[in-house]
């Protein structure tokens, strides 16, 4: 049975593997992040035969306490099967220069004897994202196991017994390749269930492998075992990368990637003191998990967990444009300038012809697959989310506030922010000023909202600060513009009887028909600066916000929006709206911060914040969504964005408490072991 979701990722910007709670391999892209997923989520596992008997590592029997060495993209791992008698330490990661996937197994026997013990590789690929075509087989000089097709080539390989940290030591005992889910036949890691593998030197369709090693264990002994999935262009590549292993030793490999990602998350000084020190440590772990994500490229990715086309027949591993320009944010914010500057590039590449981004993008550049029709009602309406395009231009606008590189503003000016400026002043109504219709931001409803008005604004205000560098004449018509997208979002969108904003209106024969339903999205009235965070008709709408999308359960957390259907788990909207978001509790605890003038408010940021923490996966993932009574992770994780909410509403703590000068601590009981029941709010 597959484990949703998954808790367990390491990458290096070219190559991305996913692990899900039974430490099972099941997702492994490559050459981009997010694309062409050599695994599709079948089963590469370890396995184990001693005294007769074989386990799968995924079977019940195997206790799992999962997690990461500190600050760091290599797992820490404790996994035991007491029955079998064995206990292991398992850190897997990607090495951070070379393209190779890199485990290390410390194996303890707990019997009081001596055992020989056979470990077990189940090797399951489907080349580009297709079984048809692919080939196995054993390398005789090597002794070595390829699996190949086109440009694409894994060699796997492994050493155990003295020497083997250094690349030497024993390796492959035993090995097998065969056909699986064709013809009967099910794959070689049936083949090791009797403890022995035939041998089979190739095989070509639909293959898989599978591969042994051979140790003595003494009683109450240890031994280290090492295996690792070097990754090529042909076999010359895959082969220079292997020899890499070889000559420097897997154990180098390891302890460098560690250190790189110590050094890397530690670049800049954040002030994190004035947290909880699990608070701060999350911070990073949401740094690291953010980076896996991140094709080297530039794309940004949403989510890249494949279980989730169970439900759908496909998956998030796109760049939404709005996702990215939040992401862009966030780590602009902490600091990582080189590593957004490549988003912005990949969507001065993606842009359209009309200057406008398509609704997502496969991580080469390519327009990805969509639900927006062209033609809903008879006549054509363009098919995207306006607030996509805008978010680009604002969160660009941040990032040049942060690093005033204005040599590469220049180069993207004519490019990507005249276009992008020239689509959101054209594509408005010339009567009301508002933008026209286009798809919300949750990417379920056609019509004019308040977010879309808000990221407008703010994009638009943005070209117009960064035309004003280059003495662009355009920059005023951009600005005159943005202003006339605000007059109007508080005209429209501002209802004073309800005394708070409407998510939005949709177009109709009569005129504007208004959208009642409350949605966390309103925060996008603050996110993108259409009021500040203390006018009244934002306090009161962030109230309403809070006290009635705030989920009644012991689990707590923001809903999306009233009645939310998406994964829905409850009809007691009362207490229940919808599931809890990440992202909306973060907005939350953002909005406290924002409007903070005392340590007490701030206080309710922080604990929104420790909610968070408490309620991400073991390692430290966090999903889109949460089971609203199990708090148990829902559709997809790790979802980027949610790590994106997280460094922005620490940093922004972070920042306030310096302004205002003031302490801010939670007392133990409320250091996320609350009850969320009601509003952690005062």
């Amino acid at each position: 049975m597959t484990k949703l979701p998954r808790p367990l990722s390491v990458g290096n910007g070219d190559l991305l593997i996913n692990f899900d709670a039974d430490l099972v391999m099941r997702d492994f892209y490559h050459p981009y992040v997010g694309m062409m997923n050599q695994i599709e989520g079948r089963r590469n596992m370890m396995g184990f035969w001693a005294e007769g008997r074989f386990t799968w590592m995924d079977e019940p029997a195997w206790v799992k306490h999962l997690g990461y060495l500190e600050d760091t993209l290599v797992t820490d791992c404790r996994v035991e099967n007491e029955s079998f008698g064995l206990s292991l330490v398992v850190n897997d990661t990607v090495h951070y220069r070379h393209n190779v996937f890199l485990r290390r197994v410390v194996i303890r026997n707990l019997r009081p004897e001596a055992r020989r013990l056979k470990v077990f590789f189940a090797n399951d690929f489907n080349i580009d994202e297709s079984d048809i075509g692919d080939t196995a087989l054993f390398d005789p000089d090597l002794r070595a196991i390829y699996h190949y097709k086109r440009k694409r080539c894994l060699i796997i390989d492994g050493r155990t017994g003295p020497g083997a940290a250094k690349g030497k030591g024993r390796g492959i005992s035993e090995f097998s390749t065969g056909r699986k889910r064709f013809a009967g036949a099910e794959g070689t890691w049936r083949d090791a269930e009797d403890g022995r593998l035939e041998g089979h030197p190739i095989s070509q369709g639909s293959v898989d492998s599978a591969i042994a090693f051979e140790m003595d264990l003494p009683a109450g002994g240890e031994e280290a075992l090492y295996y690792w999935i070097a990754v090529g262009v042909g076999f010359d590549s895959a082969q220079a990368v292997h020899r890499v292993v070889l000559s420097a030793g897997p154990e180098r490999l390891i302890n460098e990637t560690a250190t790189f990602w110590r050094s890397w998350v530690e670049k800049e000084d954040r002030k994190l003191g004035c947290l909880p020190g699990p608070l701060a440590s999350f911070f990073k772990r949401s740094v690291l998990v953010a980076r896996t994500q991140i094709d080297d490229r530039g794309g940004i990715l949403a989510a890249n967990d494949s279980d989730i086309l169970r439900h759908n027949r496909d998956h998030y591993s796109y760049v939404w444009a709005r996702d990215g320009a939040m992401v862009a944010y966030a780590l602009d914010l902490a600091g990582y300038h080189a590593l957004t500057s490549r988003f912005f590039r990949f969507c001065e590449r993606a842009l359209s012809r009309g200057g406008f981004l398509w609704h997502k993008y496969h991580p080469d550049g390519s327009v990805g697959s969509s639900w927006h029709p062209w033609v809903p009602k008879g006549e054509f309406i363009l098919p995207v989310q306006e607030d996509e395009t805008a978010s680009v231009l604002w969160a660009l606008g941040h990032h040049y506030r942060r690093n005033r590189d204005i040599e590469f503003i220049d180069s993207l000016y004519p490019t990507l922010v005249e276009p992008a400026a020239e689509f959101l002043v054209s594509y408005r109504d010339p009567k009301t000023k508002l933008p026209l219709p286009s798809w919300d931001l949750w990417e379920e409803r056609q019509g004019i909202f308040t977010y879309t008005a808000a990221s407008t604004y703010a994009g638009l205000l943005a070209a117009a600060d960064l035309g004003t560098l280059f003495g662009d004449p355009a920059a005023a018509r951009w600005r005159r513009a943005a202003r006339e997208v605000r007059e109007a979002a508080l005209k429209h969108f501002y209802d004073a009887k309800l005394g708070r904003f409407l998510r939005g209106v949709y177009v109709t024969p009569e005129g504007f028909s208004p959208d009642y339903t409350l949605d966390s999205s309103l925060f996008g009235v603050v996110l993108f600066g259409l009021l500040p965070a203390t006018d009244p008709r934002v306090v009161e709408t962030m109230k309403l916000v809070r006290d009635r999308l705030w989920v009644q359960t012991a689990v707590g957390g923001i809903a999306r929006y009233t009645n939310d259907h998406y994964f829905k788990k409850s009809d007691d909207i009362e207490r229940v709206p919808g599931n809890p978001w990440i992202i909306c509790t973060m907005w939350l605890a953002r909005w406290y911060t924002a409007k903070a003038e005392t340590a007490d408010e701030l206080k309710v940021a922080l604990s929104i914040l420790e909610w968070a923490r408490t309620h991400a996966m073991p390692g430290g993932h966090l999903p889109e969504q949460l089971h609203p009574y199990s708090g148990q992770p829902l559709s997809v994780a790790p979802l980027t964005w949610s790590h994106a909410e997280v460094i922005s509403a620490v940093l922004e703590l972070v920042a306030k408490v310096a302004e205002l000068g003031v302490t801010v601590s939670l007392p133990e009981e409320d250091a996320g072991h609350g009850d969320y029941s009601v509003p952690p709010c005062r």
